[in-house]
This record gives structure tokens, sequence and C-alpha cells, in this order.
């Protein structure tokens, strides 16, 4: 494999090859917060995420010689490898209520603390209705919205990832949106939608 100088992770890679335990190390810790925050926002639940995301390295390392570097980036590879495993969680289970702020990767701001105590009640309630409105979607648009949303993957990467067609994917965010979008139209929270997913 003809590894560019300038890519730490492909850096890592070969020495990950060559059998170097601490290079296997470092691999994971540069897409360990990344996979898991896909793998919570997926399966819904913190210890089957933390599951899907130690089994997704296990197999992504065994299998590290069979990445091709030429078909996709090696976020890419690992990203639908966890996909994978998630559809398999989730289809098992009921979804629960999430954390938003896990989702997309970073707190929401609360109002200030001298904001009246309607503020701060129409704030929990916009960050409620989300959550109840991301757990209605179908899983192939909650998938389609985190990648694109809380991962910040293009529409080409989210294709690749989950197998379909780049149309497929720009429409199935799109319908993500619209339908987060009506579940919150008689919420407060579709201001808060908008933050989130603006870009």
């Amino acid at each position: 494999m003809s590894i560019d100088p300038q890519d730490p992770t492909l850096r890592l890679i070969a020495r990950c090859l060559t059998g170097e335990q601490p290079a296997y190390a470092a691999l994971y810790d540069l897409y360990a917060s990344g996979l898991y925050r896909l793998c919570y926002s997926l399966v819904l639940n913190a210890q089957d995420a933390e599951d899907v995301m130690q089994d997704s390295f296990v197999y992504a390392f065994k299998n590290l010689h069979r990445y091709d570097r030429q078909r996709a980036s090696f976020k890419t590879w690992l990203y639908t490898i966890a996909v994978s495993r998630c559809r398999n969680t989730y289809r098992r289970k009921q979804p629960t209520l999430i954390d938003i702020s896990q989702m997309f990767g970073f707190d929401i701001a609360a109002p200030d603390d001298d904001s009246s105590p309607e503020a701060a009640s129409a704030h929990q309630a916009a960050r409620d209705a989300i959550q109840h409105a991301l757990v209605q979607l179908s899983p192939p648009l909650r998938e389609a919205v985190v990648l694109r949303y809380g991962q910040g993957l293009t529409f080409r990467e989210i294709a690749e990832i989950m197998d379909c067609p780049l149309k497929t994917a720009e429409s199935r965010v799109r319908l993500a949106h619209d339908r987060l979008r009506a579940l919150l139209s008689e919420t407060g929270g579709r201001g808060l939608l908008d933050e989130l997913t603006a870009y």
C-alpha cells in the first residue's frame, strides 16, 4: 500500500499491518469518539452503543488487510461496518429516548441563568420534542440525518455507508429533516432543530 506521508490514518494502518500494537491503540483513539456517537445515535442505548463500537473495531482490526483506500476512506469503511452492526441491534429492540447532545456531539446551550422560568421551560420542552421526534423516524431516515448532521458527512459518504445511490442519500436526509420539522411544527422545537442542522 502506497502511503501518503501527510495522512496519519494511513500511516497508522501501515504500522498496524506490521503487527505494531501501539498503532492499533492510536487508530482506536483517533476514531472511537465519533464512532461511539454514531452508534449511540442509531441504537439509542449507551451500553448497546459501546458494545457495537467495540465489535466494529474488532472486526475492522481483524480485516484491516482487506481495507482498500482506493474504494473508500478509512472512516467511511469503519462507519459502514458500524452501521451494519447497529441495524442488527436496533431491529431487535424498541427505541428509547435519546440524549440529543450525545447525538450531535456538542452541548446544547441552556437559557441564561437570569432568564425567566418560562424560557427555561420552553427550552426543555423543545429539547424533549426533538428527542421524541427523532425516535419516531424510520431507521433509514434516522441513519441519514445522524450521518449528515451528527457526523458531518457528505452525501457521497452517506451513500457509501448506507449502500444506496447518491440521490437516495440526499432524499433520505431531506425527508428526515422535513419529517422532523412536521413533527415539531406544533411544539417549540423547530428553532432548535434549525440551529442543530444548520450548515
